[in-house]
């Protein structure tokens, strides 16, 4: 994940701190140092780098950290205030006009993953009751039209081309079909280079002129270290852009660019590309970052991912038949399927308080819930909905059919016998709420303070 190595050696430096019982201007110097070496090697720019620990610094040797009883705790807030403020004090939000439509204007190079995010934002939109409409602006890139019309199609959005017509017009007919038909937002989807160049930039000029966007946003791969945050100079120098979108921060990057946009163009990050699916994106929240930078987790961000996988209705279901003791094995692949849907463990647990940055992405094994899965749908009709008919041969039979061994289907069915077990006393008075709560915390946490820890 990204801020893996930062998140690493900051903790040493307040590991540190905390042993002592006061603090000198020696020592807060010595740490100060070790922060700046820490935030140079995840590619934060050096100007920023430097800024920031001497206003780090600063507020450290003052008297209210000398004379505290926890100074060491005192620097750690004053770090996660300067991150704060580093990356946006306030969380940036989509511009949108009284008058619709509002026109969002996606920009950057080849590569940075404008095209996916532009579908990645239409479907975050959509789940805001807004209609977009994303629109073809690249007639250059081969096949650049057609991955918009799929990535569309996974959105549900509505996808305006008009083939190999003037990018210009494209964007302009845009405006005027999505008056006619009633979508609120439209997103222009605008060519990108390998390099900046004069006819790109004369190109994107021109759609601003004649579209006047609401947003401009940057797309910016952070995985580029420094030249993510050259880009977003050079762009926003050129087309004064509103915000960023930054691409792989779930990605092995050392997390600079999200340190060092702001300082360096005065513009916010403003959503977050945090995997592959469609769903993955997420609003840029300053203070949520530097909480998990600060390896104090993120509950929030767990929470709404958990309120958008959360299926209501399913639960309904699913409560009934727990206050009739009829949970079998197709309700536990039902489960699993939601906790997937919230991102990767390793995401997930990262954001748990008392366990984030201390578990490392090769500590978790993200192949074992696939299998998991993997031998349920192995087994038959019959054996989901009463795994007590689950014989030796049967097992044998089911660990050919996933590829697993027959201990991996013993150890879920003990798993399962488990959760049978505490499924037992939802039932009777009460019952259909109790298991309506028990639910939202499988849910809500991926059952991992659970019984379906272990599956994972």
């Amino acid at each position: 994940m990204a801020f893996e190595g930062l998140s690493e050696k900051l903790g040493k430096v307040f590991k540190n701190l905390r042993g002592y019982g006061k603090l000198n201007e020696k020592t807060v110097n010595e740490a100060m140092r070790e922060v700046k070496m820490a935030l140079l090697e995840a590619d934060v720019s050096y100007k920023v780098v430097k800024k920031f620990v001497a206003d780090v610094t600063e507020r450290a040797i003052g008297s209210e950290v000398m004379e505290s009883l926890t100074p060491a705790q005192q620097v750690i807030d004053i770090v996660h205030d300067e991150l704060c403020k580093l990356m946006g004090s306030t969380n940036a939000r989509i511009d949108f006009p009284s008058k619709p439509p509002c026109v969002i204007m996606m920009c950057g190079l080849q590569g940075a993953g404008k095209t996916t995010h532009s579908a990645k934002l239409a479907k975050y939109l959509k789940g805001q009751n807004r209609r977009p409409l994303l629109v073809a602006c690249d007639i250059y890139r081969p096949a650049a039209i057609d991955q918009l019309k799929v990535v569309g199609e996974k959105a549900g959005v509505k996808v305006f081309e008009m083939g190999q017509e003037n990018p210009v017009k494209i964007a302009k007919e845009s405006i005027r079909f999505a008056k006619d038909n009633g979508h609120d937002v439209v997103i222009l989807d605008t060519a990108g280079r390998l390099h900046i160049d004069e006819a790109l930039m004369n190109e994107l000029k021109e759609i601003k002129a004649v579209t006047e966007p609401n947003e401009i946003l940057l797309v910016v791969d952070s995985m580029t270290g420094q030249d993510a945050v050259n880009v977003s100079k050079s762009f926003n120098e050129l087309l004064d852009i509103t915000g960023v979108v930054l691409t792989k921060l779930d990605g092995d990057t050392r997390g600079g660019a999200a340190l060092s946009v702001l300082a360096v163009t005065g513009k916010p990050i403003k959503f977050a590309g945090i995997g592959e699916k469609i769903d993955d994106l997420e609003l840029f929240h300053p203070d949520r970052m530097a909480n998990r930078i600060l390896g104090m987790g993120d509950v929030l961000s767990l929470i709404e991912k958990a309120k958008v996988s959360y299926d209501e209705k399913e639960a309904e279901k699913l409560a009934r038949k727990l206050q009739t003791n009829k949970f079998d094995m197709n309700d536990l692949l039902a489960q699993f399927e939601q906790i997937e849907k919230m991102g990767s463990m390793s995401s997930l647990l990262n954001m748990i308080p008392g366990i984030a940055g201390k578990i490392k992405e090769e500590d978790i094994d993200e192949r074992k819930m696939p299998r998991t899965k993997a031998i349920i749908q192995s087994m038959t009709a019959k054996e989901r909905e009463k795994p007590s008919i689950i014989d030796a041969k049967r097992k044998r039979r089911i660990a050919a059919g996933c590829g697993q061994k027959v201990e991996d289907v013993n150890n879920l069915l003990k798993q399962y016998d488990m959760m049978a077990k505490m499924m037992k006393q939802v039932s009777g008075k009460g019952g259909k709420r109790k298991a309506m709560n028990m639910l939202r915390g499988m849910g809500g946490m991926g059952g991992m303070g659970g019984g379906m820890g272990g599956f994972m």
